[in-house]
């Protein structure tokens, strides 16, 4: 085959490309009428190699895992070199795969597939653009398709960059990314703030402002730098009050999204005034969630635009997910308190008690372990019933004996444990003797018993002291305290 004849039919049709993805197009076109081999071009859009032209086949891969580029380290790094044509566009170094089979980072697009070839698409600077991928299933000459392969990609890559560069990631693209983001975020501010810059980011407009709900609604988390424009609403929005967050609220979930066109002389409703002397002349106002716990989604700009349906829609789409994403943590975070807390009582046991007591400092952290004086009469006497009513009071009168920041966790039937700081083991007895105090004003009476860990010993022993200080005061009548020897 005539490989010179390949090179002059790709860059007589290079000029007459109009758009980088033509011209992507046309060359992958012309290079299969002289090879059978699958072949794309992949270029980096934002954060992704995708996929702009390629030849029938049975799977094309649309990308590969994002990069940062040269500068990249670590797993992003990794991530991307694990496909051959991302070890291509990172190092900007060719890879010829004779035997695909040997290669752990082929991507088999198709079962037949014996060797391959990728060469990085440069532009005039030599900096990777993108990559040209051949796969064969047949005998092939790799060495000259090598040298064909790497001038047209250096005819391609001059090419795109004339017409401006690899194309624009689409609003569509942009807001898959972002619902990734959404979806990776762990606490409801990241959440919020990615929801936020996502906004802004698919809209085009430059401010975005988040209102809750809930009990009373309030604003959402802001951006970490939100712009002038941004911060001015949110300024003016807190000034108006809930009660214009609510109607703000009220009015998108009754009548559904909407949108201004920016245009001069024609007055904002009266919900839309604090928007108004913030500045903004161009709003999108979308409904969040369900309307007694959702929120309302604004995305807003200074200059006189004219968003479009599209825009609307896009931005629906974005208040779904991230409603999706914080119903999400929101539901995860009552499961972890459910985990964590006991349903009867409310108060944390077994499970956060052995954190806490593992970061206990020796001398200070003092360990109350607290027993219900004839529990199990009651039980026996009066029903379950009566015996949980008798611990719900209990635990509400003991938390209200303790000091802030003091911790109470309830560790089996009738047994509790107090966590408190202090200066010395005076002041541990003192607040004991406070928590039986507050029992018999229950009508109930608890012994406790208190120990401060030792320099060395482990959380369990210290609890273990505590226990038999307990059991001391079991011992000589019940109602009262005793301090473990030191």
């Amino acid at each position: 085959m005539e490989h010179e004849q390949v090179v002059r039919d790709v860059t007589v049709r290079l000029p007459m490309a109009s758009t980088a993805l033509e011209a992507c197009q046309w060359t992958v076109t012309a290079l299969a009428r002289y090879t059978p081999a699958a072949i794309s071009v992949l270029l980096r859009v934002h954060d992704r190699l995708r996929c702009v032209a390629a030849t029938g086949a049975w799977q094309v891969f649309s990308t590969v895992p994002p990069d940062a580029g040269y500068e990249s380290s670590g797993a992003a790094r990794r991530a991307l070199e694990r496909s051959i044509v991302g070890r291509v566009y990172a190092s900007g170094e060719p890879a010829v795969i004779a035997d695909v089979t040997a290669d752990p980072d082929h991507l088999p697009a198709r079962a037949d597939v014996t060797a391959e070839l990728c060469v990085p698409v440069l532009d005039p600077a030599g900096r990777p653009i993108g990559v040209l991928d051949l796969q064969w299933s047949g005998p092939v000459e790799l060495a000259r398709w090598r040298e064909t392969a790497e001038r047209l990609a250096r005819r391609l890559g001059a090419r795109i960059v004339a017409l401006g560069g690899p194309p624009a990631e689409s609003r569509g693209e942009k807001l898959l990314r972002h619902a990734a983001a959404m979806t990776a975020a762990a606490t409801d501010w990241d959440l919020m703030a990615a929801a936020i810059t996502a906004a802004r980011d698919v809209s085009a407009l430059s401010a975005a402002v988040l209102i809750l709900a809930e009990q009373e609604p309030r604003l959402g988390a802001p951006t970490g730098a939100p712009g002038e424009l941004e911060s001015r609403i949110r300024a003016e929005l807190t000034e108006a009050g809930p009660a214009a967050l609510s109607r703000l609220i009220v009015r998108a979930h009754r009548h559904g999204s909407a949108y201004t066109l920016g245009e001069a002389g024609h007055p904002p409703t009266g919900d839309y005034l604090p928007l108004a002397r913030a500045g903004a002349r161009t709003l999108v106002a979308v409904p969040v969630g369900p309307p007694d716990t959702g929120g309302l989604l604004l995305v807003a700009d200074e200059r006189l635009l004219r968003p479009d349906p599209t825009t609307v829609n896009l931005m629906e789409l974005l208040a779904g997910q991230a409603w999706a994403c914080l119903d999400r943590l929101r539901t995860l975070a009552r499961l972890r308190e459910q985990a964590s807390s006991d349903p009867l009582t409310g108060l944390r046991h077994t499970g956060p008690f052995g954190q806490r007591i593992a970061s206990a400092t020796p001398g200070r952290t003092a360990l109350l372990a607290i027993d219900v004086d004839g529990f199990k009469d009651v039980n026996d006497t009066y029903g379950h019933q009566a015996g949980d009513r008798l611990l719900v009071g209990l635990a509400r009168a003991l938390e209200g004996a303790l000091r802030q920041g003091d911790e109470l966790y309830r560790t089996g039937g009738d047994e509790f444990v107090a966590v408190i700081e202090v200066s010395r083991p005076e002041e541990a007895v003192r607040i004991a003797e406070r928590l039986t105090e507050a029992a018999r004003r229950t009508g109930r009476t608890i012994s406790v018993g208190v120990a401060l860990p030792h320099p060395g010993e482990s959380a369990e022993r210290t609890l273990l002291r505590a226990d038999q200080a307990l059991y001391a005061v079991k011992r000589h009548g019940r109602d009262g305290v005793h301090l473990s020897a030191a």
